[in-house]
């Protein structure tokens, strides 16, 4: 049995040949699942050239089409053959799956589904559309927000850190932040293990220093964050709520970039929110295209005697992008250099070597995981809960502006401009 599959509109294509046996189905569903994506809601699986099929192949299909019908989406038999087809209507399952003739018969099928569901969003609410990207908002809270920071982001950049710096602190009070921390039973323990960090909910994802490339988290019993602490000697964390949630949708099957949802989302709260003091604090969960970034490799402690033109010492640059199809969760800040306050745009300088971006800067990091169905009835606060507790965290990294998406929600905090300490 041979596979191949090609993705064209967003809409996956699986091609079978040869025998559909019980070892064979085996290699069809791994390879299946090695071929799905996150977000995808329709799979077309063609079966010209595949003479033979039994019981196991079929529950490879039964299982996909469950995935795809959880998902919203479906899952069509195409170019099915004579004796395949014998063998779905003796189980039954001619009258279960969607059959049709021909692979372009299956595939405009499939994509009427998704054009149907397009044009429901877009008569239930519709969509600001900016650089290609198209925002519906959902109401959040109307209280203010702040940030609130420990550490001094400068002494990190400069390798000055200090292990009397590292501070406890408890995991409900980050709730939704990044830095530089780690988890440990003390402060002398946790230390050795201190890296990129995110936060969300209180959930805590963080790639250690420890030389083995392989990220940690935790998860309290109570969303939000629990009794336990965590070790930061930098973190920069969101004390309120969002104002809205964005639904942000591609309009191309390359995504959007994280630069550009920034620029997108601070180009839209000057346009409608005329108390907007120029920064935004977000929570992202989106499907990726592919992730660009950055971690520590250790940590810059002032006695490493690291020089502050010494980065490539102690951080690794990850330009090219990875991850494509998995999902996404990120806390950030986005700034807009002319209106926003000097302080915090003073929280997101680009990497050394790194130009400025104009008009605006951005600090993000990110945790990315694998195997969580993106569900587009979800709220953000479920889509993040439902990563933590099923998903594969695979990496977590300071964010690059050339990290793309191709969908996302997006909570917004419009900050009021008071660093709290």
């Amino acid at each position: 049995m041979e596979m191949r599959s090609e993705r064209e509109d967003a809409l996956l294509t699986v091609m079978v040949n040869g025998r559909l046996d019980g070892y064979a189905a085996e290699e069809l569903k791994a390879g299946i699942d090695g071929a799905l994506q996150d977000d995808d809601r329709a799979v077309v699986v063609d079966l010209a050239g595949t003479d033979y099929l039994s019981s196991a192949g079929i529950r490879v299909f039964l299982a996909l089409q469950k995935q795809m019908k959880a998902r919203g989406g479906c899952m069509a038999l195409c170019n099915v053959e004579k004796y395949p087809m014998e063998v779905l209507s003796m189980a039954g399952f001619d009258r279960v799956f969607s059959i049709v003739p021909s692979r372009e018969e299956a595939r405009r099928m499939c994509l009427r589904k998704e054009d149907t569901l397009s044009l429901i969003a877009d008569l239930e609410q519709p969509a600001d559309e900016i650089d290609g990207m198209k925002f519906r908002f959902e109401p959040g809270t109307r209280a203010a927000a702040h940030l609130r920071m420990h550490g001094d982001l400068d002494t990190l950049l400069h390798a000055r850190l200090t292990r009397e710096g590292v501070r406890a602190v408890p995991l409900s009070e980050l709730g939704y932040a990044l830095g530089i921390g780690a988890l440990g039973g003390s402060r002398d323990e946790a230390v050795g293990h201190l890296g990129e960090m995110v936060s969300l909910r209180g959930a805590m994802a963080w790639l250690p220093t420890d030389g083995h490339g392989a990220p940690d988290f935790l998860v309290p019993a109570t969303p939000g964050g629990g009794e336990g602490a965590a070790y930061t000697a930098f973190d920069l964390a969101l004390d309120g709520s969002f104002h809205e949630v964005a639904v942000v949708e591609a309009g191309s099957e390359e995504g959007f970039t994280l630069e550009a949802l920034y620029r997108a989302l601070l180009a839209l709260a000057q346009r409608r929110r005329s108390e907007f003091r120029g920064v935004v604090a977000t929570a992202l969960w989106g499907v990726t295209t592919g992730v660009a970034g950055a971690a520590m490799t250790r940590v810059p402690f002032a006695e490493e005697g690291l020089g502050p033109d010494e980065t490539d010492r102690w951080v690794e640059r990850r330009e090219g992008l990875r991850h494509g199809g998995d999902t996404l969760l990120s806390f950030g800040i986005a700034v807009d250099r002319a209106t926003g306050p000097g302080e915090i745009a003073a929280l997101c300088p680009p990497l050394p070597g790194e130009p400025e971006e104009e008009g605006l800067c951005y600090h993000a990091h990110g945790a990315v995981f694998r195997h969580v169905p993106w569900d587009q009835s979800a709220s953000l606060e479920k889509g993040i809960d439902r990563c933590f507790a099923d998903g594969e965290v695979v990496d977590v990294c300071h964010l690059l502006g050339s990290t793309r998406l191709r969908r996302a929600k997006v909570g917004v905090a419009y900050i009021t401009p008071v660093m709290q300490a």
